[in-house]
């Protein structure tokens, strides 16, 4: 955490003085915000479990609401989870006090609604649904987020850009270690 401090001061520097957003400054942004979002997005797994969200109900299509996996407890350990690293990175951005706790709450919304879209084509918890997997969560947390730690459109499309090939790597490695029964 020290080296983003020593890395940013200088950017928070320009922000201060009006002038134009580095390249570095969009990098750090995007970096700042990755933080609660991967987070909130991996903490249900590791800490997850118990009692389904959905209550075990089914939809209107007869399929279930969200599915086994969606949990009232990896619900609150995303969101916690998340908000503890907005907490960690405040001190180089105020805004991530209250942003990480939104960032974090839009991701976990995020997955929730990419589950409930998944469960609507009939695609089992667990299954792939590319470009989906990869993305709903860290959207959610940009929508929430963004109301309190916005960013620039730079930022918000390197966030975008890396974070498929870097959720698809997470996953595989967490298959590889036995945490993920799926590769993605």
């Amino acid at each position: 955490m020290c080296s983003v401090w020593f890395i940013t001061v200088p950017w928070r520097t320009e922000q201060a003085q009006g002038s134009r957003r580095s390249n570095l400054g969009i990098f750090l942004d995007a970096l700042l915000f990755i933080g609660p979002s991967y987070v909130a997005n991996a903490a249900p797994l590791l800490l997850g479990g118990g009692s389904p969200l959905d209550g075990g109900r089914n939809f209107l299509d007869g399929e279930r609401i969200l599915g086994a996996h969606k949990t009232v407890r990896g619900l609150f350990a995303g969101i916690i989870a998340g908000s503890a690293i907005g907490l960690a990175e405040s001190p180089v951005d105020g805004r991530l006090l209250l942003g990480g706790f939104m960032i974090a709450l839009g991701t976990v919304l995020g997955d929730l609604v990419g589950a409930f879209l998944k469960r609507r084509i009939r695609i089992k918890p667990g299954g792939p649904l590319p470009i989906v997997d990869q993305l709903d969560f860290v959207l959610g947390g940009l929508l929430l987020g963004n109301l309190v730690f916005p960013l620039s459109l730079l930022s918000i499309l390197v966030v975008v850009l890396v974070t498929p090939p870097i959720h698809l790597g997470t996953n595989y490695g967490a298959y590889l270690l036995g945490i993920k029964r799926t590769r993605w």
